[in-house]
């Protein structure tokens, strides 16, 4: 589906680089997903976690305290300095 809109836009009249660049993919990509003729999309996620990932119980414990009334109304950027001090 990726591809066949980036050939939609430079059929267009869009640059291939621009086109790309709209998915955050390098045009280089895009030419050997065509080459190969292996569908689309071929981008693969990390293979492993993190090293510094959340458990599932601090993970818990964040979404508790960030949905808690004192700071449901606020962002990020404001709570974690209410909460260092």
């Amino acid at each position: 589906m990726i591809v066949e809109l980036i050939d939609d836009a430079i059929a267009a009249g869009a640059r291939e680089h621009a086109a790309c660049e709209l998915f955050g993919l390098s045009p280089r990509a895009v030419q050997r997903w065509r080459a190969a003729d292996i569908g689309d999309d071929r981008r693969y996620g990390p293979k492993t976690s993190p090293s510094n990932r959340l458990t599932d119980r601090e993970r818990q414990q964040v979404l508790a305290t960030l949905n808690a009334p004192a700071y449901r109304d606020l962002s990020p950027r404001q709570i974690v300095p209410r909460l260092a001090d």
